[in-house]
């Protein structure tokens, strides 16, 4: 579905916890938002501070971007679209407040995977509010390390966690989902359309064993109204000190 069919999606958002949303960007758009990343990271990265990115396992690979909002504040205009703003305000039940701009790059060959876990782990807050909008900027198939949903997962709160000791996605839950794969909402993509997920829908990826990136650009949306839940904070502020994301 597109944004036109609106009252679907948020009937399917509230159901499920994760919508797919077919061409919110165009290929122009998708385009230049690539070209930009390269660039940034070609020509910028090297300055910024150690928390500005993640690297692979073999040192020298981006795994992900952080805090772009901060870093590269001149990509916003390319992101913040009013029909994503607008759409996003009924999601978070009142005002979004973007909060998070970043990257799951998932390099061909080197990509590695993300232990099933709930954002709000990373995020902390409540009322729950918060969701992420995750565009595909490459093709994403089953064998590039598509993200998996457990559809509904979000009507259960938050469940336990634990450290995962994963650079990048330093918490996880502390038993994975029994929901069998095959069950689960695979968020496969075409450049250009993108994944909303509330922040309490438990989901994950494998690694990228394939020879084909798996670019997303993540747009983080609360509302203006949700605020930091202290044992959730305190949770994630243990993980993140035993693995830091640089």
């Amino acid at each position: 579905m597109s944004l036109t069919d609106t009252d679907s999606l948020i009937h399917d958002y509230e159901r499920d916890g994760v919508i797919r949303v077919r061409g919110l960007f165009s290929p122009d758009e998708v385009a230049t938002l690539r070209a930009e990343l390269e660039r940034y990271m070609r020509e910028d990265l090297g300055s910024k501070s150690a928390d500005a990115r993640t690297l692979e396992a073999d040192g020298k690979t981006v795994r992900n971007l952080w805090r772009l909002e901060i870093h590269h504040p001149a990509m916003l205009p390319l992101v913040e679209k009013p029909e994503i703003v607008r759409f996003v305000s009924r999601l978070v039940r009142g005002e979004p407040v973007l909060v998070g701009v970043e990257t799951f790059n998932k390099p061909a060959r080197v990509g590695s995977g993300v232990p099933y876990h709930q954002d709000n782990a990373y995020f902390c807050q409540t009322p729950p509010d918060m969701l992420t909008v995750w565009v595909a900027l490459d093709p994403v198939t089953m064998e590039n390390g598509p993200v998996y949903y457990v559809i509904g997962s979000q009507k259960g709160g938050m469940l336990p966690t634990k450290p995962s000791g994963v650079k990048g996605n330093s918490i996880g839950m502390a038993e994975p989902s029994t929901v069998p794969l095959e069950k689960q909402f695979c968020g496969l993509l075409e450049p250009g359309d993108a994944l909303i997920h509330q922040c309490e829908t438990i989901h994950h990826s494998a690694p990228n064993h394939s020879d084909h990136s798996r670019l997303g650009l993540l747009l983080v949306y609360r509302g203006r109204h949700t605020h930091t839940d202290a044992t959730l904070k305190s949770a994630y502020t243990a993980a993140v000190t035993a693995t830091p994301p640089a």
